[in-house]
Order: C-alpha cells, then structure tokens, then sequence
C-alpha cells in the first residue's frame, strides 16, 4: 500500500492482505510443476503453513510460463529437511532448503522474520558497516516475510490450502500498471542488498515494466555500494542481465543508472572518454546480436560476451606495454593476464570462460596468418567459430579495416577442401603470409669403425 504520511511514497507491506479466492485470479494448480505441487502438500500434511511465492505466481498472472517454483514455509530447514529425504540445506547469508527432483529443484525458504527483534541465540542475523546483509537466518510470520521481499509484485503468496493469493504490498495493482515498486525505503533496501538494484533494471525490461520513481530515485546516487558485493556473485548477476534476451536494454540502463561502471570500470572509462563511440556501438551491437540468437533459441556462450566486454580494455594496455618498447605477441599476453585480474576485482568470471576468451583474443591475432597450412589448421580450433563471429562483429560496429579479411574467412568456409587450398594460393606472398622457412637438422656422421 501507499504510505501516505512519507513524502517518499515508499511501500510499505501490509499487515492484513488482501485475499484474493479462486473464482477471482487465474491461477490453476495445471500451471505448477508436478513437483512443486508435492512439496506444498507434504508441507501441508507435516502440519506446516506453505505457499508458492514471487517470481513463478507474478510470472503466470503476466502470461509468462515460469521457470521456477520457489515455495515458503514456516518450517524451520531442520524441519523440512525431515520431511524430505531428496534435501539438501545450502546458504549462509540466507539459509535455504532444496529439494531434489532429479534435474529440477524446488527452493524452499522458511518465513523470515525482522532481524532486530529475534532473541532466538540460533537465529542469526549480521550487518555490515553500510547497512548491507551479511547474515539473515530469522524467522518469522508470513506478514513478516511480505514485509523482507524486495519488490511489490514479489509479495503474492499462493495458498495451498484454499488457492486464494495474498497480496501484501498491493502487487496485483503493481502487475496491472506495470510498475516496478520497492517494498518499504528504498535507499535502505538498497543498503541492505545493492544487488536489488540490478534486480530491479532486470525485472524492468524482462516484464516490460517502468521502475517506479521513489524506486529509480535512490539508484544514481547509492550504485557504488556494489563495490562491496562479492565479485562472484556479481557474476551470476551479470550472467541473469545479459543473457536473458534483453541484455542490450539492460546495458543502457545499466549505463543510465551508473551500475554498468561498477560491474566493469575499465570499459566504462574507455567509452566515456570515446571521441568516436565505437566502442559504444561495438557492445551495443554485440548485445544485440546476444538478445537475437538467445530469442532464436541459440547457443550463446559467456565467453564471447566477455571477451567482447573486456576487448578494449585489452587494447589499451597492449597499446601501453608497446610504447613501451615491448613486442607485439608479449604485450598482447601480458595485457591479457592484466585486464582479467583487474576485472575479477569487480566481476569474478571462472575460469572457463575466461579461457575461452584467451583464445578468442589470440585467434584475433591469427586471422590474417593464413598461408600454407596456417588457415586449414586455425580453422580447426575448438573456439575458432566464436573468434570468427568476433572479427564479424568488429567489422559490423564500423571497423571497416577488417572488412576485406572477414569476407574472405567467410568465402574459405563456405568452400571445399580443394576451394579453400585454391583461396590461400591466391594470397600471393605478402609478408604477412608468407610460411615460416622449415630448416632440417644436418643428419650427424656415423662414427668411422677402427
């Protein structure tokens, strides 16, 4: 509901719901997975309250399938957790139950409660110096949990015992206006987890929805507070903002908010000072071409959009350590090993993804080798479609230098064997391609017999 007596107009969760009965919503048990509908009853019949909750009910009254079924419950995990052989507790910051269906799992969390009034010694809750969460194992009412979930349309509980839908926080009106609301102050919320302002520009473009202004106020000024967010879990938030098929709309907002130069500071900086927004519209594209083969349903892996997000940062170190008198191929594995370390500063990507962007990086270098064997056997490597589609999208962005070189790639790999050996005798014999001279040791002399 409106808080009408703060002239922030924050949310604030309700204390008495609204409850919605089954002749009034459109919400069928058919819309739930099979496995999620026994998690609810074996809580039911265990003599718990339990309700599915957030994403998967907002998603179905918006005409979204969901992809997750996310239960709650004033079950304790210990508790659920004998009620359930296939569970696994995980979690510290929050401690959670997953219950395993082979390939699917049912997250179930029970009911949290406000951090300040527990005096349970086995409920614990630890802040950090900025307000941030670090530690939130307290339980509570169900009034209470409404009151702890970040936005409006993330309040609505799903009751298995009479189907009806609770709506704390007046959710149902915020799916019909489309709007994204906090619940309670947001710069407080924000302090407790800044990672709900990347949620709300993800939710804002995946559901078609405009974040509320006393919700999009706050985030211009408190966006560095992601700095102290662990890099890796930065990572699995990036991986939700750019592929999920609106990453190109994410990065402007992203770059409006001032959240995209907390996740990757060193290309912020190269496109801020850009005299000719290339390096602009190189990952505008880039996320473009992300958002159309995600859409097509089509692979796209990690490691190409990283390698496409620290591609200039690369440059420019490798341009520096050149000054510097350093040899092209050195300066270039150097500046690698630079610009990724910093970056896991910020964004923890793993390893093998980070791999892969190594080798899209070095095939860069290798396109234009391509006499005798050299283009046959570049060819062949594991990630030389992904190198092949980054040199396309160079080209794509306006680097016209690279025009000529992409257009033959793509002529060689549209032809036979015997095509392709016919397009690399045609190169001629520019230094560029000219094979590297085999020199055969002399065969040592037999020692003579005496």
């Amino acid at each position: 509901m409106v808080n009408g007596e703060k002239a922030s107009s924050e949310l604030v969760a309700c204390a008495e719901p609204q409850v919605i009965p089954r002749s009034e919503h459109s919400i069928s048990r058919k819309h739930f997975s099979p496995n999620a509908i026994k998690v609810l009853y074996r809580l039911k019949d265990g003599g718990y309250d339990a309700y599915l909750v957030g994403g998967c009910i907002r998603d179905i009254l918006l005409g979204v399938e969901p992809k997750d079924f996310d239960v709650v419950t004033n079950a304790t995990p210990e508790q659920i957790k004998k009620l359930f052989r296939n569970c696994r507790l995980i979690g510290r910051r929050f401690r959670l139950a997953h219950i395993v269906f082979g390939r699917e799992i049912i997250e179930v969390a029970t009911m949290r409660g406000h951090h300040e009034a527990s005096a349970d010694k086995n409920q614990t809750s630890q802040s950090s110096e900025h307000g941030q969460l670090l530690r939130d194992n307290v339980y509570g009412s169900i009034e209470e949990d409404a009151e702890r979930r970040d936005f409006s349309i993330n309040a609505l509980y799903y009751s298995i015992k009479d189907f009806t839908i609770h709506d704390f926080a007046n959710g149902m009106d915020a799916i019909a206006n489309r709007k994204i609301e906090l619940i309670g102050d947001p710069e407080t919320r924000y302090r407790e987890d800044p990672v709900r302002m990347l949620r709300a520009v993800r939710f804002a473009t995946k559901l078609d929805m405009e974040i509320a202004q006393p919700t999009k106020d706050p985030i211009y000024e408190l966006s560095e507070l992601l700095s102290h967010i662990p890099a890796a879990r930065l990572f699995e938030e990036t991986l939700k903002l750019f592929l999920n098929g609106k990453a190109q709309e994410n990065y402007h907002l992203l770059r409006e908010f001032g959240l995209f130069k907390q996740l990757f500071p060193a290309l912020d900086d190269i496109i801020e000072n850009s005299e000719t927004g290339f390096e602009t519209k190189f990952i505008a594209q880039m996320f473009a071409n992300t958002d159309k083969r995600i859409n097509a349903e089509k692979k796209v892996t990690p490691a190409f959009v990283y390698a496409a997000l620290l591609w200039f940062p690369l440059l420019k170190r490798s341009e520096q350590l050149q000054k510097e008198n350093m040899p092209l191929f050195d300066a270039y594995a150097q500046a690698m090993n630079h610009v990724l370390s910093e970056n896991a500063q910020h964004v923890a990507v793993p390893k093998r993804f980070t791999l892969g962007a190594r080798d899209i990086w070095h095939i860069q270098l290798r396109l234009d080798k391509r006499a005798g064997q050299r283009a046959y056997r570049l060819s062949q490597q594991p990630r030389f479609k992904a190198a092949y589609d980054f040199l396309l999208l160079r080209v794509e962005s306006g680097e016209q230098e690279q025009a000529d070189l992409a257009q033959w790639w793509t002529e060689y790999l549209q032809q036979d064997v015997n095509g392709q050996k016919d397009m690399v005798k045609g190169l001629g014999h520019g230094d560029s391609n000219k094979p590297r001279r085999r020199f055969r040791r002399k065969p040592k002399k037999k020692p003579s017999e005496s």
